[in-house]
């Protein structure tokens, strides 16, 4: 009965999360803090710099983690023609858990991913793109901020607008390979990934944005497959430049309970 009841409040979460993203849906592309990705590129020769910042904090299972990411360059998006673009991101991760008043940290450079997003149909309003990438081993797998092997993925992404109405749709594929044996045990190596998010310019140059979404989890000891629902805002200073900042809550037991994002966006 009690596996019911949690059964139907998180159904319940769901619906009410779904209702309040398609409310706040506009026509403008999504960018950062959503999860959810767009069809959109740069455009030939021009670039983007993002900096990206994230604090989780999560309670369970007789501990506390807080977890913080920053980038150790901006992420780097380029055109290389106006329907292709290369993106390149490099980030520092630093996690502290405490267990039992113990507490263990772990600091550094995390795995190098390196993707390409071509927009390879487009037409009345409808998009559609494919992000494929991999990471590169450069965290230390002993320190948990790696695989320690090159790992691959790829992301399908759909983009509808409507006006005054845009969403975005994301469904992707995760291969992870491992160099310790103690990850490859405890992890899944075949990972999915499914988002959907949109944006309201609710006065010029400030929009709100919503994103929900769902990972399959790694743990191979759990089937529970961690969701989050998110919440943000962004600020065009200028058509160069945008300030945002966004709120994700976990919606089951596996997702961080609740994370704090926030950047800069800078198109040269």
């Amino acid at each position: 009965m009690i596996l019911i009841l949690r059964s139907i409040e998180t159904a319940k979460i769901l619906l009410a999360s779904c209702i309040v993203l398609f409310v706040l849906a506009g026509s403008a592309n999504a960018a950062h803090p959503l999860i959810t990705d767009d069809t959109g590129t740069q455009g030939k020769g021009r670039a983007q710099l993002e900096f990206e910042g994230e604090y989780g904090h999560d309670e369970g299972g007789g501990s506390t983690t807080n977890s913080l990411v920053v980038p150790t360059i901006p992420v780097l998006s380029y055109g290389i023609i106006d329907t292709v673009d290369l993106v390149l991101s490099i980030s520092h991760q630093r996690i502290e858990t405490k267990q039992d008043g113990a507490a263990t940290t772990e600091s550094g450079i995390s795995d190098t991913s390196v993707e390409m997003k071509w927009r390879y149909y487009e037409k009345d309003g409808l998009s559609f793109a494919i992000k494929p990438g991999f990471t590169l081993p450069t965290g230390d797998e002993n320190e948990g901020l790696g695989t320690g092997k090159v790992s691959y993925h790829a992301i399908l992404i759909t983009t509808k607008e409507m006006a005054p109405w845009a969403f975005h749709f994301n469904v992707g594929y995760i291969r992870n390979e491992y160099k310790l044996q103690a990850d490859a045990d405890a992890n899944r190596k075949d990972l999915w990934h499914v988002s959907l998010a949109s944006q309201l310019e609710v006065v010029k140059d400030f929009k709100v944005v919503a994103d929900i979404g769902m990972d399959r989890n790694s743990d191979k000891a759990s089937n529970v497959n961690p969701a989050f629902v998110l919440g943000g805002l962004i600020y065009s200073i200028s058509d160069r430049l945008d300030v945002d900042f966004g709120v994700k809550g976990g919606l089951n037991r596996p997702e961080t309970d609740i994370s704090y994002l926030a950047g800069i966006t800078w198109r040269l």
